[in-house]
């Protein structure tokens, strides 16, 4: 068989894109606590701005085709178009849903039942947005359980229910949300907000189902220092019990600190699973200095996570079909 240059050169940059790197972090500047979701057969990343909480008004979100090759879409959500937000807008959460996009998103680092502020939902017609404020107020705008109203995630089940997990100062709280995702339904109880929380839970909690089993991740430590780290469990249930199961990520002094508060891109042609977190440049102790990072993710045959090592050269590409 004969070969012309011009297909040596194309297969020569097709091997060459398989076997990059993306290394870590994947894209510069200082973000954190990244969403990652598949859209329109990209992935798409969507962190928190790591600002000064009075600076941290506005979101970017990054989207490749490999996972190494990563373009950036600034302010797809800004609070100039969320009349009540103000300031500590972070930790998104999105969900594509009849052709719309609905990004989830904390705001105002509330600290009672007076202030306003807590979870938010925004929506648009592309995962690059621009997003725009749905209700005009917060979805959940006070404390439930001692939950502070921040670090949501929503998770879709098998039968087409959709569950927002949320909550810092140490509570975490699951609800299902009503299918326009204009406020909460009720659960089987009749109750609105059931709380979950695990052993050790801080913050950040991800939920995904595997093999009929239901995973709830979460970050452990304090979110500034070196011991910051993700944990999980595993129920038959969104609703729990959850019993811790143990750590699975944590930062290598060698490497990074700091390594927490995460999500998951699950590619289902051929179950490859990858953590995406953000971490800490070795040596740099400023409070927002956080980078995005991905590695690899697998489980064992019962079904467990197995530890994840950090990595400096992170993933090779990965495109979608």
């Amino acid at each position: 068989m004969r070969f012309t240059s011009k297909a040596i050169v194309s297969a020569s940059l097709a091997v060459a894109s398989i076997m990059a790197h993306a290394g870590n972090p994947v894209f510069p500047g200082w973000y954190a606590d990244p969403e990652a979701q598949i859209f329109e057969h990209q992935y798409w990343i969507y962190p928190t701005t790591s600002e000064r909480y009075a600076d941290q008004t506005y979101f970017d979100a990054f989207s490749s085709p490999d996972l190494v090759h990563w373009t950036r879409h600034a302010h797809v959500l800004d609070a100039a178009h969320v009349a009540w937000a103000k300031k500590a807008m972070w930790a998104p959460a999105l969900v594509a849903k009849d052709g719309k996009f609905y990004f989830f998103f904390g705001a105002n680092d509330i600290q009672n039942d007076k202030d306003l502020g807590g979870i938010g939902v925004a929506v648009a017609d592309r995962p690059q947005g621009p997003y725009r404020d749905l209700l005009g107020k917060p979805l959940i705008g006070a404390f439930h359980n001692g939950a502070q109203p921040i670090d949501q995630f929503v998770f879709k089940d098998s039968d087409g229910a959709y569950y927002i997990i949320y909550g810092g100062w140490g509570h975490a709280n699951i609800a299902r949300l009503k299918d326009d995702f204009s406020g909460i339904a009720n659960l089987p109880d009749g109750s609105q907000f059931k709380e979950i929380t695990p052993q050790n839970y801080v913050e950040g909690p991800c939920m995904f189902k595997r093999n009929g089993k239901y995973y709830l991740m979460w970050s452990e430590g304090g979110w500034t220092g070196p011991d910051y780290s993700v944990a999980y469990a595993m129920a038959d249930s969104p609703l729990g019990p959850f019993e811790r199961i143990g750590k699975i990520l944590q930062q290598d002094p060698a490497i990074a600190t700091g390594a927490g508060h995460h999500s998951v891109f699950h590619v289902e042609k051929d179950d490859t699973w990858y953590i995406v977190y953000h971490r800490r440049p070795i040596g740099d102790t400023a409070a927002n200095h956080r980078v995005v990072s991905i590695d690899r993710m697998a489980f064992d045959a019962r079904g467990h996570i197995l530890p994840v090592k950090i990595t400096n050269e992170g993933v090779t590409a990965h495109p979608l079909p």
